[in-house]
């Protein structure tokens, strides 16, 4: 799996790296599926309908413990001729191979990565049929909190959830859990983190015909969708940026609380679950301060710089949780 995974960003391949060995490859796995799963939706070459189709083929997979490997050939006959990405083209010339991984593991992992399947897609397909076009001319919104709050559950909140329970099963040290308790605190951890990767991302979604941010939501500041194509709109957009800003900190302050439940010396898990919250943290602190936010020109993200001092920072400290509570608590403060 491992040469499958090449193609994944830097910083979850290292968390991927530092998660303890009992879990490392089902989380990996269960990364691969989503992230064909995504492939699957974003290829743009693909008539929408036909996407559909296929992604929901793809999740049919794990409806029951069986795969229909014709499907899985079908997807990838019809797929893999239109992406140049290597990394994209490996992983769907590679599905078959993750499938018969993914069929080697035990039936309550593959049990798992079934629940997760059978949500996460969800809000892929929720990509596809509530925002018609790829388009800025075509552009279309959320229309409520509550939407918005399902769309972060279904691509993002379900993660935490499997991730709990996945740990759960597989680690001793977290017997004590109430399991149930610490799968809502993940699911407000996978929240925060994707309201974060909305906020980044905006300008970008906005030229795609996406706008997450929902149209009751713009409304309260005298706002409609299309304003937010003009970079000139920023400052009357920031009332509505900062509400979205205190929302995801509210999400991310209680997977700082997750974090900090992680017994001290399961410093790898630690770290996997400090590492994504503190890098969002600096992102958001760089959203809230950018000037050119509305600027699809502009990347918004924290530097690779950045990213190595968050995980130098807490890895030579073993996970430490006084120095980690500063550092989350100084990133809060940058958020306003």
């Amino acid at each position: 799996m491992r040469d499958i995974l090449k193609g994944v960003s830097r910083s979850f391949y290292l968390t991927l790296a530092v998660l303890p060995s009992a879990v490392r490859n089902q989380v990996g796995l269960a990364y691969l599926f989503a992230r064909a799963a995504d492939t699957i939706a974003d290829t743009d070459l693909i008539d929408r309908g036909q996407r559909l189709l296929f992604l929901k083929q793809f999740r049919a997979q794990f409806a029951e413990d069986h795969v229909d490997w014709e499907e899985i050939r079908a997807i990838q006959a019809v797929l893999i001729p239109h992406h140049t990405d290597l990394a994209e083209r490996i992983l769907l010339k590679r599905l078959e191979d993750c499938f018969r991984l993914y069929l080697e593991f035990a039936s309550e992992d593959r049990a798992r990565i079934r629940g997760l399947m059978g949500t996460l897609p969800n809000g892929m397909e929720m990509d596809l049929t509530r925002f018609p076009g790829d388009a800025a001319r075509n552009l279309t919104a959320l229309q409520t909190m509550d939407e918005l709050d399902h769309y972060t559950y279904c691509v993002a909140g379900c993660v935490g959830e499997f991730w709990t329970r996945m740990m759960c099963a597989h680690l001793s040290s977290l017997a004590e859990w109430d399991e149930a308790r610490m799968s809502a605190l993940g699911v407000r951890f996978g929240k925060g983190l994707q309201i974060t990767n909305i906020l980044k991302d905006l300008a970008r979604d906005l030229q795609r015909g996406r706008c997450y941010v929902p149209a009751a939501l713009l409304k309260e500041a005298g706002l409609v969708p299309s304003d937010l194509l003009r970079t000139e709109t920023l400052p009357a957009f920031r009332p509505v940026l900062r509400k979205l800003v205190a929302i995801a900190r509210g999400h991310l302050d209680q997977g700082w609380v997750y974090t900090m439940a992680i017994p001290r010396h399961e410093v790898r898990l630690r770290l996997a679950c400090m590492w994504p919250i503190l890098l969002a943290g600096e992102t958001l602190r760089l959203v809230v301060a950018s000037e050119d936010l509305l600027n699809p020109a502009v990347t918004v993200k924290a530097s690779r710089g950045t990213v190595y001092r968050v995980m130098a920072l807490t890895t030579l400290t073993a996970g430490c949780g006084y120095i980690g509570t500063a550092y989350w608590g100084w990133l809060r403060k940058q958020m306003v």
